[in-house]
């Protein structure tokens, strides 16, 4: 009987031309409740990093599976498993002590267009880093009077690329806001790494970066749903739509407003799967 009553809640929500944004918000509510939770965790990439719990190998773990989440879920978890695999399944002692000939197995390394130049150069930066810091949320935060999350990327972009002779290919892997990217993957990252409700699913490791800063993650499931909330007006999709989905969102929880992203990912999900 919930499920037909929340199906019906999605269906007209996303039909009506009318709907109020006391409607959206109590559709929205319900929808975080159904998918913050241990259950999501299963067949989402952020079951990668629930392997683990040591913060430094969550943190590494978290980093590849939210650059790597693209394309089917079940081939994303796949390559980070064999990724780990590699890395004895201590991805943070790894990164600090392995040796050349531990590199060998990553030459053949491929998820999509992300390849072994790609993985063996994202290794280099991370020992790099955690030879001088003890997290990786340092490379991260953002100031505390910064409205988002905006300059904190830009600046972990700089820093990821300041090794010298860094591969020009890896740089299409990790987006920035100053080329107008939405940043979806690493505003994921920063998701799982910030929030902490208690629910299980997100992290909440890091404390140098607040919720209200964060942005929403914006993929094609996320997009379709806010447009058709009218969440977002703005034709393009790019960083300054990002701004205006996740502005959006602070109208129903300026503290939180990215816990919505469950939602509109979940009424995505639902939407494709009974075809609303």
């Amino acid at each position: 009987m919930i499920f037909v009553i929340t199906c019906y809640l999605i269906a007209a929500a996303l039909k009506t031309k009318c709907q109020s944004v006391e409607e959206i918000k109590f559709l929205l509510d319900a929808k975080v409740i159904q998918y913050n939770q241990p259950g999501f965790i299963e067949n989402d990439p952020i079951t990668i990093p629930h392997q683990f719990s040591k913060k430094q190998d969550i943190e590494i773990a978290g980093f590849f599976a939210a650059i790597l989440a693209w394309g089917q879920r079940v081939t994303i978890i796949n390559s980070c498993r064999r990724l780990f695999a590699w890395m004895d399944n201590d991805p943070h002692l790894f990164i600090l002590y392995h040796r050349e000939k531990d590199l060998k197995p990553f030459l053949d390394f491929r998820h999509r267009t992300f390849n072994a130049t790609d993985a063996l150069y994202f290794i280099a930066f991370l020992q790099q880093y955690y030879s001088s810091h003890y997290s990786l949320e340092d490379a991260f935060c953002a100031e505390p009077a910064e409205p988002s999350v905006e300059k904190a990327l830009i600046r972990f972009h700089n820093l990821f690329f300041s090794l010298p002779d860094h591969p020009l290919r890896t740089r299409k892997h990790v987006a920035t806001p100053e080329r107008r990217s939405t940043c979806k993957r690493l505003a994921m990252y920063l998701r799982w790494m910030v929030r902490n409700d208690n629910c299980g699913v997100d992290f909440g490791i890091w404390t140098k970066i607040k919720p209200a800063q964060l942005v929403c993650p914006l993929d094609v499931h996320v997009e379709r749903v806010a447009r058709k909330l009218r969440l977002i007006k703005r034709k393009q999709t790019d960083w300054h739509t990002v701004l205006e989905l996740t502005e959006a969102l602070k109208k129903f929880d300026p503290i939180d407003p990215v816990k919505y992203d469950f939602a509109l990912f979940g009424i995505g999900l639902e939407e494709k799967l009974t075809r609303i």
